[in-house]
């Protein structure tokens, strides 16, 4: 009897199990779950924990759809938009979102990912192109960027909350130019630097040549001052020579005139390019005739003149050197 019994315990033991665990289910922190009876939502649980429900899902009775509870995100890639003037732009740009009502989400989408975000990327293609539509290219290139991610999230705000969505954040990752607009624009700004550097150039040129002037000017000052200043020496070195000249001769004439007299001597010798040719008692033979150094007549003896350099040319006087 006992051995007839054992088949039916374990198979109650079965059953209650299989109750148990179709009854049960759990929800960790990165998930929110919805519990479905009949094809109508019964129950969110958005808290972690062991939950109970009705058991025989197959049979529609409970079932549980899990969704997400962390931030998600979506890419929208190679979105040609057209700003203020029509040019053409490529612009990336990505959505972090976040399921905060599982209730809509699972009744607008039936809780797919993949509808919600196909919905809301309609929506956030013609929102990057209202907004760029609205300003020039180099607005998604300044500070001006951020007030641009604003408006386009502002923009989904609204379709996003009536898919039970919430945006968390849009940006846009990049902004190209497209092929025909580039190469305008690589020729565009070839051109202006090219303007930039011939501009730079005639600045440079204007300045070396005014700086050359202001140098030049400054030499022919320098040269002037300095020959100035020379001639002014030079006047005074010649002034304090005669007054020399003349203190020394104020003292002793007649030594003076003597000394004198034999530079000339020594200056009309050393010329071996010149032949003098002189009377006998002329003036510039006096110390010679008269041996005591005084001025003396006319000796009848011609005196023994200087020697003459070879090939001279004669009857040609020379004027005693230094005024002797």
């Amino acid at each position: 009897m006992s051995s007839n019994r054992l088949p039916a315990i374990l198979i109650g033991i079965a059953v209650l199990l299989f109750l148990i665990y179709s009854s049960v289910f759990v929800v960790n922190e990165r998930e929110q779950a919805i519990v479905v009876r009949f094809g109508e939502i019964q129950d969110v649980k958005a808290e972690p924990g062991l939950y109970f429900k009705l058991p025989f899902a197959f049979m529609d009775a409970d079932r549980v759809q899990y969704v997400e509870d962390r931030a998600l995100r979506f890419d929208l890639d190679d979105i040609r938009v057209q700003v203020r003037g029509g040019a053409f732009y490529e612009v990336d740009a990505f959505v972090v979102y976040q399921i905060s009502d599982p209730r809509r989400f699972r009744e607008t989408v039936s809780g797919d990912r993949e509808a919600a975000e196909a919905r809301l990327r309609t929506r956030l293609d013609a929102a990057l192109r209202r907004v760029y539509g609205l300003r020039n290219f180099d607005a998604a290139l300044s500070d001006e960027r951020s007030q641009m991610m604003q408006e386009v999230n502002a923009q989904l705000r609204d379709a996003a909350e009536s898919l039970g969505l919430a945006v968390r954040d849009v940006r846009i990752r990049r902004t190209d130019l497209t092929q025909e607009v580039s190469q305008q624009t690589f020729e565009r700004m070839k051109a202006e630097r090219l303007a930039e550097a011939e501009l730079i150039r005639a600045r440079g040129n204007e300045l070396g040549q005014t700086r050359r002037a202001i140098a030049d000017r400054q030499v022919v000052e320098i040269v002037s001052a300095a020959q100035r200043d020379s001639e002014i020496i030079r006047g005074e070195g010649d002034a304090e020579r005669t007054r020399i000249f003349g203190e020394a001769f104020g003292r002793d004439p007649g030594f003076f005139e003597f000394y004198r007299s034999m530079r000339a001597y020594v200056a009309s010798i050393a010329d071996q390019g010149t032949t003098m040719v002189l009377s006998p008692d002329s003036e510039f033979f006096k110390y010679l005739n008269n041996s005591q150094g005084g001025s003396a007549g006319v000796s009848s003896q011609t005196p023994t003149a200087p020697p003459a350099a070879a090939g001279a040319s004669p009857g040609v006087p020379a004027a005693p050197a230094n005024g002797g």
